[in-house]
């Protein structure tokens, strides 16, 4: 059903009234020539939609797609022709890579001067294509209305992703008449009651089953029914990379993320499964650790695999079972796999006691060895960041909302904080640095309420620490944990691994991150000591500002588990 228009508009003026269609309230952009009419048309609905404008247009994409990540609806980009598309393709890669769903508008040049090498040309749907669901350029203004309703429709049906539409800034000036698009639906795929009964005969016959979640456009329900799911079955259950918050980490069926540096179990109890649930997850090579622990393309374990996107199913891994379903339809379709009760049980707690004996110790024992790596490992530095950390998990809200950059820093929050709805953890499955900063002012914008606490190392935050200017300008309060260790720490890693004695290119000289952070406006301190963090976290929750605190560390500490002398001693000699 379409809105029959009212009145004769211009191109821009009907882009941002779709806009206001399909329920955008909040929207992320550097202001630009080439679409000033879009800009006109958002003063007149600041009401209803708010624009933030950051310093650079990787900022602008990666607020976008921390929105699309929190919500699960599109999270909206505006930038300008050629240099600010350019700028903002590291976010549209980010969305792609973790399946966001995301809307990047782009300025382009007039239609007239196409195909001359004009000021700032690029032909976006070859610069797009391999980064986006789908590109197109808009050339008619009357067909404005149909586009955006199929821009919103593709990002957020099927696996979500990002969707790039190009606005040739003389049709934006164009004036039409034309109705307004229905509010986009989103299409997610449900499982075949079939497939449900094949899935219990799986897990009736298995051993040592293992669930796998991941992937994106869960809610706090599915997320709830999933749990419900684990425990009943008794199901030892881990997150794929950076999805930990999909599970509440507390659970006696909880054994940990296969992330970059797992419970060091962890990899060996899933080589060792003869039942793999995955669901959500694409089973990339960070979870699979490079496809080798389930073994491409025949698994050695019996696999189901549950995916919205159907094209996905059997890419890598050749499922037993291949279910193509969205992690909410199937996640509310798991009630029908309640575990039979034994026979002779009377009570339900019974019934559950006997619903899976053969493997209860095998998941009890992945559990322990997750409780176990919660232990910080020995270090006698000053600053020991596992204990450090340890505090701060028991500081922080249920409802803490958690973004990591990208970085061996990561290491930390991710063994040693906990994390399960309703609190969030955001960071970049695609590993792209600079993500932290940009993602946690758009998180603290959102929900204000909430504490919002980044991660990033020096190298990172120098590559986006100036959006600290917009989140104060607009009234963000997140807390900024810096991990200053002079260096590119991950790559050093890789470096002393591969090339002992040979670094090269990653020591960094950085800035006074205390007298940076205070220039801007925001709450700094400086942290040289473990027991000074807990103190220096409290004192910036209460400055009610963003607020930056400098974790001065060594890069002789490179991961939570090993030195960098380790590294040397570990590698055989010539």
């Amino acid at each position: 059903m379409t809105v029959a228009p009212t009145r004769a508009r211009t191109g821009g003026q009907v882009v941002v009234d779709q806009l206001v269609v399909h329920g955008v309230d909040l929207a992320f952009c550097v202001p630009g020539e080439s679409y000033l009419a879009v800009l006109d048309a958002l003063y007149d609905v600041r009401d209803r939609i708010r624009l933030v404008h950051t310093r650079h247009e990787a900022g602008a994409a990666n607020m976008a797609e921390a929105y699309g990540k929190l919500t699960g609806r599109p999270g909206v980009a505006l930038v300008t022709r050629g240099p600010g598309a350019c700028h903002a393709a590291i976010g549209v890669h980010t969305a792609l890579q973790d399946s966001t769903p995301m809307v990047l508008l782009v300025g382009q040049i007039a239609r007239g001067r196409v195909d001359r090498e004009a000021f700032q040309e690029v032909d976006y749907r070859q610069m797009f294509a391999p980064l986006a669901k789908w590109v197109a350029q808009i050339d008619q203004a009357e067909r404005v209305p149909e586009y955006l309703a199929r821009a919103f429709h593709v990002a957020t049906s099927g696996r979500p992703g990002p969707v790039v539409l190009a606005l040739p800034e003389d049709m934006l000036g164009d004036t039409v008449t034309v109705p307004d698009a229905a509010p986009y639906l989103a299409v997610q795929p449900g499982p075949d009651p079939a497939d449900l009964a094949r899935l219990r005969g799986l897990l009736e016959a298995a051993e040592r089953p293992m669930l796998i979640v991941g992937g994106s456009r869960w809610t706090d329900a599915a997320c709830a029914q999933v749990q419900t799911f684990a425990e009943a079955w008794d199901l030892a259950t881990v997150a794929a990379f950076r999805r930990m918050d999909l599970i509440d980490n507390t659970i006696p069926v909880y054994a940990g993320d296969l992330g970059i540096a797992p419970v060091p179990s962890l990899r060996t109890r899933l080589r060792e499964a003869d039942l793999v649930i995955a669901l959500g997850t694409r089973l990339g090579d960070i979870t699979t650790a490079d496809y080798t622990t389930l073994a491409a393309p025949d698994p050695r374990t019996a696999l189901v695999h549950v995916y919205p996107d159907p094209d996905e199913i059997g890419r890598v891994f050749r499922p037993a079972l291949g279910i193509a379903a969205g992690p909410v339809a199937f996640a509310a379709a798991l009630a029908a796999l309640r575990p039979h009760p034994h026979p002779q049980a009377q009570a339900q707690a019974q019934a559950q006691a006997q619903a899976a004996p053969r493997w209860r110790a095998w998941t009890q024992a992945a559990h322990a060895d997750y409780l176990a790596s919660l232990a910080p490992s020995p270090y006698d530095g000053a600053l020991d960041m596992g204990r450090a950390l340890a505090d701060l998990r028991a500081y922080l809200p249920r409802d803490a909302i958690v973004v990591l950059d990208a970085g061996n820093h990561t290491g930390w929050p991710m063994r040693y904080l906990s994390y399960g709805r309703p609190g969030r953890l955001l960071g970049p499955i695609s590993g792209a640095m600079g993500y932290g900063a940009p993602a946690a002012i758009a998180a603290s914008l959102m929900h204000p309420d909430r504490l919002v606490v980044c991660f990033a190392g020096d190298g990172g935050f120098l590559m986006s620490g100036q959006e600290i200017a917009a989140g104060i300008q607009h009234g963000a309060r997140p807390i900024l944990l810096i991990f200053n260790n002079a260096s590119y720490s991950t790559i050093r890693m890789h470096q002393e691994r591969d090339y002992p004695g040979r670094s090269i290119a990653t020591d960094l000289v950085n800035p006074d991150f205390v007298a940076l952070a205070r220039a801007y406006g925001a709450h700094a301190e400086r942290v040289t000591r473990t027991a000074e963090l807990l103190p220096a976290f409290e004192r910036a929750v209460a400055a009610g500002t963003t607020a930056l605190i400098e974790l001065q560390t060594d890069v002789e500490r490179i991961t939570t588990r090993g030195t960098l002398a380790s590294l040397r001693a570990a590698r055989p000699k010539p």
